[in-house]
């Protein structure tokens, strides 16, 4: 029998979680409170623990650390409606086996679920050590306001929990992304919530430097050894011995680079150029690219001994397009963030120019995004930021809303160009648009667009068989969207969402 504990002070959370979770083979127990929590779990013996992040008079955090303090192997799932970036990663590293967002897809609550119960029949098999909170360890300062990472978007949370796993393990990791999605941030990240987060974090920029002076800035050099050296000089690698090394744009390094690189990480040792001592550190190397690191070893210009030291963990950060839910927060964040240096009165954003930024491709990702809000901070006059502050740069790469023959695209309609579904996608598929529009014309109403949306919707949900979690990825839209549209329109999924 399989023993699930739920702690929420939520009584309808519980109830329906019990009532969901609940099988001849389950058996659930659910309480409101930690004192009634720490009681179940001692006379219980769960094999799953489902915590709410947030109780009153108390924190779900500081719970789910006294539950790994005093079991070190008992597996425990986060809930939480109001979730952050921090809160997931600081889940994950202490010890949870997953991180979930309210209200819950009942597809996602059943896979979380199942695989943690799996885990936990396997631990109990194998007497694995899972990571624990023990006291005493040191807990890393907080992120600066620059080192935020902004974003609630699922994909975002799924990134932060890599963070809370990975960093406090001892391993090369290696963060991928197109240019400008934040990698040096996933780094800082990992730095600071790893053992070493009170030791140096220096950053190189492979491709910012000449292939004849990288090795010197990573090694260091000696007296003599070309022409300018005066002086011995300490490269990267001594400068953070005991401490964390991100090689950035480590796909733009030369192949005789890579060697020597290789080398420090299978024996942490090298030598300075011109010089013959062997200089032993200790340092954990991040590395990250936006290139495609398989290539390139097909192509002959990486190693693929070094690519596998690299890629012992792997993390990929999503394009800004690819999370266009976050492009609003993110925003707002680098408005707050330049008011000052840019001496703006700019404290807000047109909805007409949000729907703008939540439009567009964004190439640049979120360097881009910075930069467009820092120049609409400089052209705006007034508190608001309208669509006339913004430029985005050439006219072929503005949104649609930009462009003086486009028309606008509704908020609710992903435009032209996007992941998402629009109408003239639409208009391609079985649905017969003439006789539809024919029909909405003779029956007077008004707003074409929302009869074509609701057909949209409805014709997606049954294409999916009412999987709301696979209708918003397809329409290009966010899952609270899609709620609404469905509750806007009468529409009757086959998948209940609590």
């Amino acid at each position: 029998m399989q023993k699930i504990l739920i702690i929420d002070d939520d009584e309808g959370v519980c109830y329906s979680l019990a009532r969901q979770l609940s099988s001849d083979d389950r058996r659930v127990t659910a309480v409101q409170t930690p004192e009634a929590g720490f009681e179940a779990l001692r006379g219980e013996d769960p094999d799953l623990v489902m915590l709410d992040v947030k109780i009153p008079g108390s924190d779900g955090l500081d719970l789910l650390k006294q539950i790994r303090t005093e079991r070190p192997r008992q597996m425990v799932v986060i809930m939480t409606a109001h979730g952050s970036t921090e809160t997931a990663i600081e889940a994950m590293k202490r010890g949870a086996f997953d991180y979930i967002m309210k209200p819950f897809e009942t597809e996602t609550l059943n896979s979380v679920v199942g695989k943690a119960l799996l885990s936990a029949r396997l631990n109990k098999r194998v007497n694995s050590e899972l990571l624990d909170s023990s006291p005493g360890k040191k807990t890393p300062k907080h992120s600066s306001l620059a080192d935020r990472i902004i974003g609630q978007s699922g994909a975002m949370h799924e990134v932060c929990k890599k963070i809370g796993q990975v960093a406090p393990r001892e391993v090369p990791v290696l963060i991928r992304g197109e240019s400008g999605t934040g990698k040096e941030l996933v780094a800082r990240a990992l730095w600071q919530h790893s053992l070493r987060s009170n030791k140096p974090f220096l950053a190189v920029n492979c491709a910012a430097i000449p292939e004849n002076l990288l090795e010197g800035e990573l090694f260091g050099h000696e007296r003599g050894a070309f022409t300018g050296a005066e002086a011995r000089k300490l490269g990267k690698f001594e400068q953070a011995d005991g401490g964390t090394l991100f090689l950035d744009e480590v796909g733009d390094m030369s192949v005789s680079t890579q060697a020597k690189i290789l080398r420090v990480l299978q024996n942490n040792t090298f030598e300075r150029v011109g010089g013959t001592e062997t200089i032993r550190v200790n340092v954990r190397i991040l590395a990250a690219t936006h290139q495609n690191l398989e290539k390139l070893i097909r192509d002959g210009g990486f190693r693929e001994d070094l690519y596998y030291r690299l890629r012992v963990m792997e993390i990929t950060l999503p394009p800004l397009r690819d999370r266009r839910e976050d492009i609003p927060e993110i925003a707002h964040y680098f408005l707050t963030r330049h008011r000052e240096a840019l001496s703006s009165q700019a404290s807000g954003i047109s909805q007409k120019a949000m729907d703008s930024l939540c439009a567009y491709e964004w190439p640049g990702n979120i360097r881009q995004l910075e930069n467009v809000v820092r120049r609409a901070m400089v052209l705006c006059n007034g508190s608001i930021i309208s669509p006339d502050h913004l430029d985005f740069g050439p006219e072929a790469a503005r949104p649609p809303e930009a462009l003086p023959a486009a028309a606008p695209a509704p908020a609710h309609v992903s435009a032209p160009g996007s992941n998402g579904v629009s109408v003239a996608v639409a208009a391609s598929t079985d649905l017969d648009m003439d006789n539809v529009i024919d029909r909405l014309l003779s029956s007077g109403k008004a707003s074409l667009i929302e009869d074509m949306e609701r057909l949209l919707i409805g014709r997606a949900l049954e294409k999916l068989n009412g999987n709301q979690l696979q209708t918003a990825k397809l329409l290009g839209i966010t899952r609270n969207t899609l709620r609404s549209r469905i509750e806007k329109y009468g529409l009757k999924p086959k998948v209940k969402v609590m």
